[in-house]
């Protein structure tokens, strides 16, 4: 599948719809989102697709007899490669469909793993994709095929005699699982050191977060000048990247700066072998002062997706005083009418902001926003500083928030005029 030089691989998508199974989304919606994560592979040729409304799911092979006959002879006309099922498949369902159909299949958790594999560029992002897909496979042993429940001699000093087929391809991912962990640890060591390093450099950190596609990174290209990766895909953007902004002042004059970090869309069902393994990166989003949660307004489910960020924010641990900024994005693709009531909507909320990233509309109102939330309000404070501490000394210097200082015989005495999240900041030198 990801021999690019070939011909692409024709696709087939289809989207489960299990009628007791209470959901929020649309089926229609739902196999949109699907066709969409199929086109983000550019070897994949989306062939067509399809809603399946189940009364029930058959253990087996997933979809009833029926329906698994008339595939069978559509797949084989269309000459279909490959099959995509948007939901979870079981490594049974997954043997008998294949072995049925004649073609190779993914289930959604797959699929995104691919993309994710398709997209890694940075050594952390390789090595949690790696990770997550191990921790996947490791799952799909049991029961998957046949051969595995065979039963094999051993030396004595692997396994012993009688360790069975399946115990020793888990055993080997887990060795595998072992090594990708240590690597994984040292580059996020190093991450560590460099997020420290920023912790003592006096400038807020802005976090973009949303679901995928909705715009996070036109919206960092045009907040900060970067060229991030921007198109009209599913998870564009994959490898965290951060960049400094000079905010406008009120007077027209250089404002405050501040470092805006663009992150990986979030989006529904995300399979949590990802969530676990990406959970290092999105660190960047708890270490936030300011979080921006980018939605695009446009979109026919945006309420129903705004619910999913806030679901993984919460699983995430996102810190409750961190304030967030909904920016309603995509306004350009917004007709007239519905413009007026957006407008409405967000004049009454005062951390809502409709724009438009691809055009700049609104842009300015967002920033001058941003810079209003840093000044904070603020209180004195008399600190006495050994004279050994000198770092953190020429931090509150820099920072600009010693109103007086005099020497001691026991140190400095400082007068602070500060605000708490800077005072959150000097407890954590």
């Amino acid at each position: 599948m990801r021999d690019t030089a070939a011909q692409p691989t024709r696709a087939f998508v289809i989207h489960p719809s299990l009628k007791s199974r209470n959901t929020r989304r649309l089926p229609e919606h739902g196999l949109a989102e699907a066709v969409a994560l199929a086109a983000a592979l550019p070897e994949l040729d989306v062939r067509g697709s399809e809603v399946v409304r189940l009364a029930r799911v058959q253990p087996g092979t997933l979809l009833g007899t029926g329906k698994v006959e008339e595939f069978k002879t559509r797949f084989k006309a269309e000459e279909i490669e490959l099959v995509i099922i948007d939901g979870t498949v079981s490594p049974v369902q997954q043997r008998n469909l294949e072995k049925e159909w004649g073609v190779k299949l993914l289930d959604r958790t797959s699929l995104i793993l691919e993309i994710f594999a398709d997209r890694a560029r940075t050594r952390e992002g390789v090595l949690q994709v790696e990770l997550a897909a191990l921790s996947y496979q490791r799952t799909r042993l049991v029961r998957a095929w046949t051969h595995l429940e065979r039963q094999r001699g051993g030396f004595g000093f692997v396994g012993g005699p009688g360790e069975t087929q399946i115990e020793s391809d888990r055993r080997a991912i887990d060795d595998q699982v072992i090594k990708l962990k240590r690597q994984l640890d040292r580059v996020v060591k190093t991450r560590e050191l460099h997020r420290a390093a920023r912790r003592k450099v006096p400038f807020p950190l802005v976090a973009l977060v949303g679901y995928t596609n909705a715009g996070k990174s036109t919206l960092f290209n045009r907040m900060t000048g970067a060229d991030v990766l921007a198109k009209d895909m599913l998870f564009a953007t994959l490898d965290p990247t951060m960049r400094g902004i000079v905010l406008p002042a009120e007077n027209g004059g250089v404002g405050r700066k501040i470092i805006a970090s663009d992150t990986v869309g979030f989006i529904s069902d995300l399979p949590i072998q990802l969530v676990v393994a990406f959970r290092a990166t999105l660190e960047e989003v708890l270490e936030a002062d300011l979080i921006l949660h980018v939605r695009d307004i446009s979109h026919p489910e945006t309420a129903e997706q705004a619910q999913d960020v806030a679901d993984i924010l919460t699983a995430l641990g996102a810190r409750a005083e961190v304030p967030i900024f909904e920016v309603w994005n995509k306004l350009d693709l917004v007709d007239l009418s519905a413009r007026a009531s957006l407008a409405l909507s967000a004049e009454a909320r005062d951390t809502v902001f409709p724009i438009s990233a691809l055009t700049g509309e609104g842009i300015d109102s967002l920033l001058a926003a941003i810079s209003q939330t840093f000044d904070e309000e603020r209180t004195d404070r008399i600190l006495t500083l050994s004279f050994a501490e000198g770092r953190k000394r020429a931090w509150l210097h820099e920072e600009g928030v010693v109103e007086a200082e005099e020497a001691t015989e026991d140190g400095y005495r400082l007068t602070l005029h500060w605000t708490a999240r800077q005072e959150r900041r000097f407890r954590e030198l």
